[in-house]
């Protein structure tokens, strides 16, 4: 069963604010609240959201807004960085090393796999279909500049 199975979307954004705060306090972290953190301070174009808005932990992001969800946006980066890291699906640590060599920073050749995977993702739910890993892995794959 997946780590987050059955928690609701308010529960996994208070994560994420707690571990804010208690980073911004100097405050001891769990493991994972040091990785979110660490994703949180490579976005500082949502730090006045996270510190600031009481409703952030509620609110609802549409494209229709103007304004990126900033909790699904750092997600995919968790979900990258452990598909990496696990190296799923199989290949995922091959094409991540490859963009790392051509992208300027570890960040955006993360932004690369985000952008693939929430592209798979937005797919599988308009089709009503889970998702499929070999197609987020194509999709990397055709990011891949060859020489």
């Amino acid at each position: 069963m997946p780590l987050y199975a059955g928690t609701g979307r308010g529960s996994l954004r208070a994560v994420w604010l707690e571990a804010w705060r208690k980073h911004r306090a100097r405050l001891p972290l769990e493991p994972l609240e040091a990785q979110l953190a660490e994703l949180i301070e490579l976005h500082p174009e949502y730090h006045a959201v996270l510190e600031a808005d009481p409703d952030a932990g509620e609110r609802d992001w549409t494209p229709e807004q103007g304004r990126t969800n900033p909790f699904l946006h750092m997600g995919l980066h968790a979900a990258v960085r452990d598909g990496v890291a696990t190296d799923r699906p199989a290949g995922i640590g091959t094409v991540f090393r490859a963009l790392l060599s051509q992208a300027a920073t570890p960040h955006d050749a993360e932004h690369v796999l985000l952008d693939c995977l929430g592209e798979t993702l937005w797919e599988a739910q308009r089709a009503g279909l889970p998702p499929d890993e070999l197609v987020y892995l194509v999709k990397a794959r055709r990011r891949v500049v060859t020489r």
